[in-house]
């Protein structure tokens, strides 16, 4: 009888995302446990170069989900020093700055990957440099973003900025609007209350095709919209346990950055 292998739940997660270059999906990690180096190229702190670093943001924590370790990079901006500033209040990690003695764009000394996060160009797929298919650069791409001006971007609305900016696809052009932000802080508020509630019940596992389910959404071209919808789904499911739901938010929200877990403590309802 031959042997079974894992089961899909705990299989190796293999993160695949589309080459701007091509248009194809490919393996983000083509060396298992190699080193990734992340970079992402904001041009101007604008709210474009916000969601190209929110976007590198996600990407690293996918990556080091699945065990992989990664080097991240922040090149080509100005205004670096406004950028960071609002980047810390979005909750994302630090980037080193690109150094003048580094490795350059292509591979360097141990590194099996290169994911470049960038903003989005006019061309059509596979109209990238010949400089960057010789450099072997995986290049991912971020559609252009506005926040209007009536958009609060403090640290009290910080963790709803960035939820509404996750919200939609990254390769869909995307303007935000006072009404966006006030949803986003609605549903914030919602999950966080729920999981402080579900906290105080006795704990689960996730479910194992909820856990399929989570990564296969962001494994597949880290369509974080898609784990938002698994949220979704989870939390008014008649068969997941209060317990198990909590895992699945606490879980998810290793991708997410967005703090779900914040309120336990604090008095929720029970």
């Amino acid at each position: 009888m031959p042997a079974r292998g894992p089961s899909h739940a705990y299989a190796q997660p293999v993160l695949r995302i589309t080459d701007a270059r091509t248009g194809d999906p490919v393996t983000a990690t083509p060396a298992r446990r190699g080193l990734t180096r992340v970079e992402a190229r904001v041009e101007r702190p604008d709210a474009t170069g916000l969601r190209v670093l929110l976007t590198a943001d996600v990407l690293v924590r996918a990556l080091e989900i699945g065990g992989t370790p990664v080097w991240t990079v922040l090149t080509g901006t100005e205004g670096r020093a406004d950028l960071r500033a609002r980047a810390r209040t979005l909750g994302i990690r630090p980037f080193e700055d690109e150094r003048d003695s580094g490795p350059g764009p292509g591979l360097g000394l141990g590194e099996a990957q290169v994911l470049s996060v960038r903003a989005r160009t006019d061309g059509p797929p596979g109209s990238a440099s010949t400089a960057d298919e010789a450099a072997g650069v995986l290049r991912v791409e971020v559609a252009p973003a506005d926040i209007g001006s009536s958009v609060a971007q403090d640290d009290e609305s910080a963790s709803a900025l960035r939820l509404a900016l996750l919200a939609r696809p990254r390769a869909e052009e995307l303007r935000l609007d006072a009404a966006d932000l006030a949803d986003a802080e609605d549903q914030l508020k919602h999950w966080r209350g729920a999981v402080a509630t579900w906290a105080t019940r006795p704990s689960g596992p996730i479910p194992d095709p909820v856990r399929e389910q989570l990564r296969a959404a962001w494994e597949d071209d880290l369509d974080v919209p898609a784990v938002l919808g698994v949220l979704r789904k989870v939390e008014t499911s008649g068969t997941v346990p209060d317990g198990a739901r909590f895992e699945t938010y606490a879980y998810a929200d290793r991708l997410l950055g967005l703090e779900l877990t914040r309120d336990i403590g604090r008095g929720a309802p029970a």
